[in-house]
């Protein structure tokens, strides 16, 4: 007769998000996983072949977090408004999840012929950026967006601006950019 299962995928994910959430992933303890689920580490690999294959879906449903973060951020307004407020969200993000944004680095290989994560996150940000820009330019220019709000994630997590929010200088590379964008309409 076989047994009733104790757990599920979702709920083993859901663990191992607050784990990395309190203690970041280097913290992540397959152990402690199944520990904080009331079952045997080897119960895990039912659900998840080794570390590498949580890892992954880890990421996916971080990216798929944000992603629906940013989806609810851009229901109001045209595409300037929506860029806008997908650089808040994403920065949001990065400010109050830190542990969780740093899962978003990894990389995350494509499975049975879907897109990653990241390109889900991708798409979506393209979808915006090409309504301002034209599809020409677009790919350049989300490049571009990308790398600013990563690059002050990134700056904001080393401290650099002394536990300050970048404020009116993000403010000001965010019009920098609307402004090369939007004069290089096809």
């Amino acid at each position: 007769m076989p047994y009733p299962a104790k757990t599920d995928r979702g709920r083993i994910l859901a663990a191992a998000l607050r784990q990395v959430e309190q203690q970041g992933l280097r913290g992540l303890s397959l152990r402690a996983l199944a520990g904080s689920l009331e079952l045997t580490p080897n119960a895990l690999y039912r659900y998840f072949a080794d570390r590498a294959v949580l890892e992954a879906a880890l990421v996916g449903e971080v990216a798929q977090l944000l992603r629906s973060t940013m989806e609810r951020a851009v229901r109001k307004g045209g595409p300037e408004q929506a860029i806008r407020n997908i650089a808040r969200v994403y920065l949001e993000f990065a400010r109050k999840r830190p542990r969780l944004y740093e899962l978003l680095l990894l990389p995350c290989d494509v499975h049975e012929g879907k897109a990653t994560p990241h390109q889900d996150l991708w798409n979506l940000v393209l979808e915006y950026v090409t309504a301002l820009t034209g599809p020409n330019q677009a790919s350049e220019a989300t490049i571009a967006f990308w790398a600013y709000l990563h690059g002050t994630a990134q700056l904001e997590a080393l401290n650099v601006f002394n536990g300050k929010k970048p404020g009116k200088a993000f403010d000001f590379g965010l019009n920098a950019w609307m402004a090369a964008a939007s004069a290089n309409v096809d």
